[in-house]
């Protein structure tokens, strides 16, 4: 009899305990709306609850606390991520980009474009196969869009959105969102494909030593520095960029990009450092392989735009490759021309 009217009067204080709780949120929202205090901090004290949907943390509201690099409050994992975003990484990462973009637009405006030292031949050679020039504007153009898109994602809430206003900003954001969800299996193939058709002329050699020491020669005067089909600085931007950074921001990419694979949230708040630090670093490096292959070297845009470049051009640019180019193509005693030997001819 004891245990039941125990029983009875601990159901009793429940009720009326759940009722005043009930009656404080109902004042509270009254009187100051939106203060759900109480509410959030047995949410923070980790108890799970119930949830119909089956999943990882489907019934966890709030991620237990974390502390991100350079970072000296603990706070919940989410709001840590936050203020790593929108601190360190947005703003080293921010000036990094602007810091490049200056430096390579103020040496132009210095020195200007490196100019070949003498006359175009008019005789040209073939220098990207049709196949070659698809691949590399593939992954040219999707690069642009993922970097363009990237950005205003990230910086544009402190750049547009004052100057634009909210509505076209928000549908600025949305469209690059799109966009680069789905231009990046474009960038990742493109890439792949540039991988396997360039890698053999990308290897190492002596002589790109040579290249490095008089790299600053190279961009103050002209000077003419030895190397084969890619320099030394096209090998770096092709070991460094087209395959670590590409990997690094597909494989973090395709982690953001298919939630559903079961990720924690723990997971893709990593993924997504590691996919904003080095998609910054890479448009950062990007410049100066822009920079030379558009406005930084005369003739250079011309190669990958129509596949040819002239034979002055490849003497002083890439003379070792010209001469493979020349002894390839010279014709045997029967006077046929060796099978898949670059094709020449004449300006017209």
């Amino acid at each position: 009899m004891r245990v039941f009217l125990l029983a009875l009067a601990m159901q009793f204080a429940g009720a009326a305990w759940a009722q005043s709780e009930a009656q404080q949120q109902q004042q509270r929202q009254a009187e100051q709306p939106g203060n759900n205090a109480p509410v959030w901090r047995d949410v923070k004290a980790g108890e799970k609850n119930f949830t119909t949907i089956k999943g990882r943390e489907t019934e966890v509201l709030v991620q237990p606390p974390a502390r991100f690099p350079g970072q000296n409050v603990t706070a919940t994992a989410g709001e840590a991520w936050r203020k790593f975003r929108n601190g360190p990484v947005t703003f080293y990462g921010g000036l990094l980009v602007t810091v490049i973009a200056v430096v390579i637009l103020g040496f132009y405006f210095w020195k200007g474009p490196v100019k070949l030292h003498d006359r175009p031949s008019g005789r040209l050679i073939r220098r990207f196969s049709t196949l070659e020039q698809v691949v590399h504007w593939s992954a040219a153009i999707s690069f642009c869009v993922l970097g363009i898109s990237g950005l205003i994602m990230l910086f544009g809430k402190y750049l547009l959105l004052p100057v634009i206003g909210y509505t076209l900003f928000a549908w600025l954001t949305a469209l690059g969102k799109n966009l680069h969800n789905f231009i990046a299996p474009l960038f990742i193939v493109s890439v792949i494909a540039m991988i396997f058709m360039w890698l053999r002329d990308n290897l190492p050699k002596s002589y790109d030593w040579m290249w490095f020491g008089k790299a600053w020669a190279f961009f103050a005067r002209g000077e003419h520095i030895p190397s084969g089909r890619f320099n030394a600085g096209e090998k770096a931007w092709f070991w460094g960029g087209v395959i670590l950074l590409s990997v690094i921001v597909s494989w973090s990419g395709i982690i953001l990009l298919f939630p559903n694979f079961d990720q924690t949230r723990a997971v893709m708040q990593d993924a997504w450092i590691w996919h904003a630090s080095a998609a910054l670093l890479y448009i950062a490096i990007s410049f100066g392989h822009i920079y030379m292959g558009t406005i930084g070297v005369e003739g250079a845009y011309g190669n990958m735009r129509t596949g040819y470049t002239d034979e002055t051009w490849a003497k002083e640019h890439h003379d070792l490759w010209y001469k493979e180019v020349k002894s390839a193509s010279r014709a045997p005693a029967a006077g046929a021309v060796p099978a898949g030997a670059p094709h020449m001819k004449e300006k017209t």
